[in-house]
């Protein structure tokens, strides 16, 4: 363990994530908890902070970055939405005040827009990190999840974006629906191909495919793993035909993790321009960028 200059934080629904850092940006230990935002109540947060973290922290004061739903209305202090078009990460952050004195908190804000209504809240700091490798990027990023969001970027800015529930709705069949008696663990990256290109093709069938799943496990031998990858493999096709507008004329960055080769592979095929960068490492950035960009010094 060593002192932090400065620390960052990711703190999500299910999970917080902190990064010690120096006055450069470099790692000196990182700690994840299952302290989430889901789970804390808004007088909790500061402790569950320290908890993880106060043993970083010295005598401070030491400056503390956060991203994600700390910011939510249901988290620790509200970080009221930016609307884009808008810098990520960059203006809005909110300081919150601490019983603690060693630490100075400040919370990002997330991004919004109107037409039509959506919002994001922790993507907008990966947008950042990548952004802050990458400042000339124009064109378009995808970050799957729960709630994946399709972004056009532009001149250092989200221009717009739309919010997909796709990995909610896999959660959601695969686990409370009359589907979740057709699954096992394994996976077929071949029946996700197929699966997705015939959703991306007739996305109006979606749901009596959805139903096929069932029926074709009842009627006959499945092979292992094919149906849980067809649900996905069908609620990413109808994903990629609504996000049409987005990759069909622009390159496409999937910031995710290692499991998203599947969505690039059926991207490409489908006739997009595709590259992959680690989610986790575009948070990190993003969170040592708004530090630099807020004025903020050890």
């Amino acid at each position: 363990m060593e002192r932090a200059d400065w620390i960052a934080c990711d703190w999500g629904t299910s999970n917080l994530r902190v990064w010690a850092l120096d006055a450069g940006g470099a790692v000196r230990d990182a700690r994840v908890s299952d302290q989430g935002m889901g789970r804390l109540a808004a007088s909790e947060f500061e402790a569950a902070f320290l908890d993880l973290a106060g043993d970083l922290i010295g005598a401070g004061p030491r400056d503390v970055v956060i991203c994600g739903m700390a910011g939510a209305r249901q988290g620790w202090c509200e970080a009221p939405y930016l609307p884009v078009p808008a810098r990520p990460a960059a203006d809005g952050a909110v300081t919150v005040p601490t019983a603690d004195p060693r630490i100075r908190v400040r919370i990002l804000p997330g991004l919004s827009q109107t037409q039509p209504e959506d919002v994001m809240r922790g993507e907008e700091t990966q947008i950042a990190g990548v952004l802050a490798a990458r400042p000339d990027f124009d064109g378009v990023m995808c970050l799957p999840g729960t709630h994946t969001k399709w972004v056009r970027v532009q001149g250092g800015e989200v221009v717009r974006f739309r919010t997909f529930m796709t990995g909610e709705l896999f959660a959601l069949l695969s686990t409370q629906s009359v589907l979740k008696h057709s699954f096992d663990d394994g996976w077929s990256a071949q029946a996700f191909l197929a699966a997705g290109g015939e959703a991306l093709a007739a996305p109006e069938r979606m749901t009596a495919a959805l139903f096929s799943l069932r029926a074709a496990s009842l009627l006959g031998d499945v092979a292992a793993g094919s149906a849980r990858a067809r649900l996905s493999g069908l609620l990413t096709g109808i994903e990629l035909a609504g996000a049409r507008p987005f990759w069909e004329k622009h390159r496409v960055l999937i910031v995710g993790g290692t499991d998203e080769g599947d969505r690039g592979a059926l991207l490409t095929r489908a006739g997009a321009r595709v590259e992959h960068t680690n989610a986790r490492d575009a948070t990190l950035s993003g969170l040592v960028a708004a530090h630099a960009l807020n004025g903020e010094t050890p």
